[in-house]
């Protein structure tokens, strides 16, 4: 669904830098809470993520957000406004991109665009070059005449997302806006949101993809079971869990464990080694003292292959915080947030 509301005027005017200041959100479906106290505070400017697996609540607090949904509890402010006494200077300020395309199948791309275009008040004239400006650039002119229904999965994706910056709006929702796209129009997708930002919008993104979150979000908010369980920009939640981990792949197999057991006498950690891959690994609480593991290998008369520092990834984060095998699969609330 893609919703594009009426544009930014004088009477809305961002009051505060937060572009989202929720504080204990609530929302049921009969017998079922689906959103239990979130809390998101969002700096105008920014592209926040939240993750979470099906049914965690992310579409059903976007939704709180957009004024969709009214909250059983709790507020909600976008720029300052609340979401439900000020929701139609909220709707004038916000774009809402959702799961499911309403592009018109029987028009089309360029129809589609010029419709939303005059719906929002533009004149027919100003909507067509608003329409032809927007095809150019999501890469679909040659496809603007088309039917709808000759267009691939990426290309509706990127006419419904089209659809919601008829008007550049100063928050956009974004709720899972690549699923089920190819890597290279997910890429393109990320350009346009990359772009946006830095032309001074705010970007709230659901997302079920972690490497999403991690190349676009200034900070992320993992939600699970309808309450917000972790918050922080990428490394803060990566750090979070664990410390890093220090790989060293000793020239000589036979080698792997002595330069474990250096590895231990240095860092002061158990290390742990392949002897098939010949590969020893070691967590690294005090990266600085990596010289001296070096050192003492050099001495050792071990020379080493290759070596790696990683941090946790967010894959991790996301499993060790939630619990969750598949960030996809959360079978309880699994017909709640769709």
């Amino acid at each position: 669904m893609t919703t594009t509301l009426a544009a930014h005027t004088a009477a809305t005017i961002p009051r505060t830098d937060l572009a989202i200041d929720a504080r204990g959100l609530v929302k049921h479906f009969g017998e079922t809470k689906a959103v239990n106290g979130v809390d998101l505070a969002v700096p105008a400017g920014t592209v926040y993520g939240v993750l979470g697996p099906n049914g965690a609540g992310k579409t059903t607090t976007v939704s709180m957000l957009a004024t969709l949904l009214r909250p059983d509890a709790g507020t909600a402010e976008i720029f300052g406004y609340d979401v439900v006494d000020d929701d139609v200077a909220v709707r004038s300020l916000i774009g809402v991109t959702g799961q499911y395309a309403s592009v018109d199948e029987d028009l089309s791309a360029v129809q589609n665009l010029v419709l939303f275009g005059r719906l929002l008040g533009k004149s027919r004239s100003a909507a067509k070059t608003r329409a032809e400006e927007l095809l150019a650039d999501f890469a679909l002119e040659e496809a603007a005449t088309r039917p709808l229904s000759e267009f691939s999965g990426g290309m509706r994706r990127r006419l419904d997302l089209a659809a919601s910056l008829i008007d550049t709006p100063p928050l956009l929702f974004l709720d899972e806006p690549t699923t089920g796209l190819d890597p290279r129009t997910r890429s393109q997708m990320w350009e346009t949101i990359r772009t946006l930002v830095a032309q001074g919008s705010t970007v709230l993104l659901t997302t079920q993809y972690l490497d999403e979150a991690d190349q676009l979000a200034d900070r992320i908010a993992v939600i699970d079971r309808g309450r917000v369980i972790a918050d922080g920009t990428s490394d803060q939640l990566k750090e979070s869990i664990g410390t890093s981990t220090l790989v060293l792949t000793p020239v000589t197999r036979a080698d792997a464990h002595e330069t474990a057991r250096i590895a231990e006498n240095v860092l002061g950690d158990a290390a742990a080694f392949s002897p098939e891959a010949g590969r020893v690994t070691v967590a690294l609480h005090h990266p600085d003292r990596v010289p001296d593991v070096l050192i003492a290998l050099r001495d050792a008369d071990i020379a080493i292959e290759e070596i790696t520092v990683s941090k946790p990834t967010l894959d991790e984060v996301f499993l060790t915080i939630t619990g969750q095998d598949d960030p996809n699969e959360h079978p309880s609330d699994q017909e709640v947030d769709r």
